[in-house]
């Protein structure tokens, strides 16, 4: 993990992001101990913006607080995906339609947005061809969220951002098993092709077959990395 020695009143913040990327990407793995003083020392700060951090994670059960050893990384629980999917799908598939009936290419902010997007998943291609899966998947996080942001809806971030943590460790783990980022990218194609064509419900059930897709193979990963798992 990198250091992340930067401005006082932004080290709580990223300590955060550093950590809650490292959950995600399994670089701290479901079950393993972690330490505030080893992590403070790893990212070249002092145990409070850690100890916050932490205190943000376990809110989010990414870190749970296990009785007189410490903390540690949560270990992933299916009924916990399936209910992260079931958020995701209800409120990020409104949201995706809500820019499809708001979209208009006649207006400056959805021409930037236009080239924003453009430029993400150009980048998705490019990771393809290197198979990077880490820079791969932090653009996946930012196409959703580029098109969230649209909304100016800040309630609505948190509370995905706070339940995709669960779903998106299962997504990284089935995206190093399968490899179908050539996938992934034709499907973020889809969805923004109906978003930008005013198309409400092609956005919805496309955007929903694409969040669903980790369903499929879903058994397979937990019964080969039952480690990873508590149910």
């Amino acid at each position: 993990m990198p250091n992340i020695t930067t401005k006082r009143e932004t080290l709580s913040d990223n300590a955060y992001h550093v950590i809650r990327d490292a959950i995600v990407s399994l670089r701290l793995e479901p079950g393993q101990m972690v330490y505030e003083a080893e992590l403070g020392s790893t990212l070249g700060v002092s145990r409070t913006p850690i100890r916050e951090a932490f205190r943000r994670l376990m809110a989010e059960e990414l870190i749970e607080v296990e009785p007189q050893r410490g903390a540690r990384i949560a270990y992933m629980s299916k009924k916990k995906i399936d209910e992260a999917r079931f958020v995701r799908i209800s409120l990020e598939a409104n949201a995706f339609k809500e820019v499809a009936k708001l979209w208009n290419p006649e207006e400056a902010r959805f021409q930037s947005l236009y080239t924003q997007v453009k430029g993400i998943l150009d980048d998705q291609k490019k990771m393809v061809d290197e198979q990077n899966f880490d820079t791969f998947f932090q653009l996946d996080e930012k196409f959703h969220y580029t098109l969230l942001e649209t909304l100016g809806n800040v309630t609505l971030i948190s509370i995905i951002n706070q339940m995709r943590g669960h779903l998106n460790r299962m997504r990284y783990l089935e995206l190093q098993e399968t490899k179908h980022m050539r996938r992934l990218v034709a499907e973020h194609e889809g969805i923004f092709g109906a978003i930008i064509s005013n198309n409400v419900e092609l956005t919805e059930r496309l955007l929903s077959e694409h969040i669903l897709l980790l369903e499929g193979s879903m058994n397979d990963l937990i019964k080969k990395y039952t480690h990873y798992f508590r149910m």
